[in-house]
């Protein structure tokens, strides 16, 4: 673990030296340190629905941005929230609203499975039933787009670099 966080500060002070939009690391290759003046106290998760990006907020007015899929029309949020769990490869079974709309879902499907749509981590959030998650290999595509039951989906790289960044309690909020 040591060895991870000594990589990222690493990229994290190459991303500075190099410029407000160099990317963080070769795995994070959608992930970018950017000038960010939000008023949010450093650590604050924005979710930009409108932007369809995610800002972790870092010190001196600057933010690591990554590309998220939000809530498709219908089913937004908006709003503060904190993280109430982090789980890495988590079992997944679908929502009431998610297995109405789609029967032929299984009841569960374990983690690391290459058909779980919660990808490598979920950071839940103290809402019902929404995550910040990774994705399937499959659903890639939707990264960018408005196609989640509520849920902010991430590619599997930068979840798993947001979850080793943020801690329970985090403040996460959604803005339009």
């Amino acid at each position: 673990m040591s060895q991870f966080k000594s990589l990222r500060a690493a990229a994290l002070l190459g991303a500075t030296l190099l410029g407000l939009s160099a990317p963080l690391g070769a795995a994070q290759a959608n992930t970018h340190l950017i000038a960010f003046h939000s008023g949010y106290d450093a650590g604050t998760i924005v979710i930009s629905m409108s932007q369809r990006k995610l800002y972790l907020v870092l010190e001196d007015g600057r933010a690591i941005q990554y590309p998220v899929a939000v809530a498709k029309p219908g089913k937004e949020w908006l709003g503060p929230t904190r993280i109430s769990g982090k789980y890495f490869h988590p079992d997944w079974a679908p929502p009431a609203i998610v297995k109405r709309d789609h029967p032929e879902l299984p009841g569960m499907i374990p983690g690391g499975s290459p058909r779980n749509p919660m990808g490598v981590a979920a950071i839940t959030l103290d809402r019902d039933e929404i995550a910040i998650h990774g994705t399937t290999s499959r659903m890639r595509a939707s990264i960018g787009s408005r196609a989640s039951y509520g849920c902010i989906r991430m590619l599997n790289e930068d979840v798993a670099d947001l979850y080793g960044r943020v801690d329970v309690g985090t403040t996460v909020v959604m803005q339009p």
